[in-house]
């Protein structure tokens, strides 16, 4: 079982973990390669507790999960810098989430055809006013390799999340000088409470 071993950044609220998940609009997958770890980025869309992805009927992520489905799916998103009057006290704002589990191509076409239209209905809203049916699915052909898009599902083993939560102001905007320089500002006390020093 993985876990956080910084245990003061460890995120289990699942509200902030569904809502960043559900929000976030790239991942991405690591998969056992074939020399070389293989980690590609990936448009994704978090439905049923589930992370699903698509992409050609062909190519490596394909290849490699057939041969070995154990993935990890990381997402994350870096808010800013934060400053302090020690330098190696200055950290970083964000919030990480990775997922451990099984991915397997998705080959109900009622499944597929509710994760594509969720995609439409994430990237571009509004835009297409015919909804996805299984049957388009089906029938659709990629003129890339001739072959069915593919509907990946990485069904979650478990998952943990990271998070150093930073109010704005506490943030380092640029031209921003420390305490005590010339044109600095007061302040820094807070970050001895952020950072537990």
């Amino acid at each position: 079982m993985e876990h956080v071993s910084y245990a003061k950044r460890d995120c289990r609220d699942q509200a902030v973990i569904g809502k960043f998940l559900n929000e976030a609009r790239t991942g991405v997958i690591a998969i056992a390669g074939d020399e070389y770890p293989y980690g590609v980025p990936v448009n994704y869309v978090w439905h049923n507790g589930n992370i699903y992805f698509h992409g050609m009927g062909s190519g490596k992520k394909l290849r490699l999960l057939e041969h070995n489905s154990k993935v990890s799916f990381t997402v994350y998103k870096e808010h800013g810098t934060t400053t302090d009057p020690v330098p190696c006290h200055a950290d970083t704002s964000y919030l990480s989430v990775m997922i451990f589990g099984e991915a397997a191509r998705v080959t109900d076409h009622q499944e597929a055809a509710e994760a594509l239209q969720l995609f439409l209905d994430k990237f571009t809203p509004g835009f297409y006013k015919q909804k996805l049916s299984p049957k388009m699915v089906e029938k659709y052909r990629s003129a890339m390799d001739g072959n069915a898009v593919a509907v990946i599902r990485i069904t979650p083993v478990h998952l943990t999340a990271k998070e150093n939560a930073v109010a704005p102001e506490e943030m380092f905007h640029h031209g921003q000088k420390p305490p005590g320089h010339p044109g600095g500002t007061a302040g820094g006390g807070s970050h001895d409470t952020i950072h537990g020093a």
